[in-house]
Order: structure tokens, then sequence, then C-alpha cells
């Protein structure tokens, strides 16, 4: 059920129950994200566990999916968001903290069926213009990756190519091919592996 977008004040956002899907606040307007496709699920499933196998372990970033942030007068809930293991956010215990008003070291955004690319992509400009390091807008259908980076060209990947990341997680880079590959047609005998 669509939410209508309501005019309220940060403060006065931040105490509403949570939702599904998520309502974000967005210059002042209240609005509820697109529900998530199947495809826009996986991805955002895949991509967490590509950072989080390599990353986590090695205690150099951690992958989030659907988690709030909140920072530079908005809050919201990016596909996924990357912390670097020294800018995790935490309470004063040091556990991870229950509210986030940390920058994400990486957002992405994949586009859902019912949300534009273009979309996406303002999103991502957005991410980086306030304290990101790289941000992504994902198109499943096109296969395609585009990457951001302050003060730097976007990056295109059309279902090939690495996105160094090593300045956010040392040693990792992105292999495109493989995050999109799930994204292909399925061939008519494939099966789920039983091992």
């Amino acid at each position: 059920m669509a939410v209508e977008r309501s005019v309220m004040t940060l403060e006065e956002f931040l105490t509403l129950p949570e939702e599904s899907p998520a309502l974000e606040y967005i210059d002042g307007e209240v609005v509820q994200k697109v529900p998530p496709s199947t495809p826009h699920s996986a991805l955002q499933y895949d991509f967490c566990a590509l950072v989080n196998t390599y990353a986590r372990p090695r205690r150099l970033a951690w992958a989030f999916p659907e988690h709030r942030t909140t920072y530079a007068g908005r809050s919201t809930v990016p596909d996924v968001t990357v912390y670097t293991w020294d800018r995790l956010p935490r309470d004063t215990s040091g556990r991870l903290a229950e509210r986030n008003f940390t920058v994400p070291d990486i957002a992405v955004e994949i586009r859902s069926p019912d949300q534009s690319f273009q979309d996406s992509l303002i999103r991502c400009l957005w991410y980086i213009a306030n304290g990101a390091q790289v941000s992504m807008a994902i198109e499943p259908r096109q296969l395609l990756l585009v990457a951001f980076r302050p003060a730097a060209e976007p990056l295109a990947f059309q279902n090939a190519g690495l996105l160094d990341l090593t300045d956010v997680s040392p040693g990792f880079s992105l292999d495109v091919r493989a995050l999109l590959a799930l994204l292909a047609p399925l061939d008519p005998d494939w099966a789920p592996d039983e091992g």
C-alpha cells in the first residue's frame, strides 16, 4: 500500500514506527520505498554476500541490506550500505548502534520495476555529494552497474569488469559479471546444487 507523501520535520519522522517497505525522509517529505522484485532481492543478497565473505572475516568492512541511514538532513534506506570496520555505526558500549547517523562508505541502489533508473542515479549522486566514498546504481534488466566516486567520472559496467574497491576494503574488487550472472536468463535445465 502506497503512503501519501507528507511533510514533517526530520525529528518528527524519526519518531515514526518502521514500515515495510521502508519510509524515507527526503527534502522534507516522507515517501515509501518501492517494494523489491525477486531479481532486486537476489542481487541485494548476493552483493552483501560477496562483500561480507571477503571483508567481514578480515574485519575490513561489513555490508548491510536495507539499512537506514540518517545524515545531511535525510533519512534513507539504500538497498545496500557498506561500512569500513573502523566506521561501523556503534553505540557507547561498542555494539552496533540501533540508530545510524553515519555516512556509509558505499551506498548501492538497485532499480525496482516501478522505479526509474534516473531516480537511482540521482540518489547515488546525492550519496557522493554527502560523504560516501562510492555509490552504485544497478539496472538489473540491462545487467548494468554504474559506479560513482567523488571528483571522478562515473564508471559503467555492462555485465563485465572489475570494480576496484581496495580503498574501501583492501584487496577487494567487485567482479561485476559474477554479481550480475544470477540475473541472466536461467538455463531451462538449471537446478540448485544439492551438495
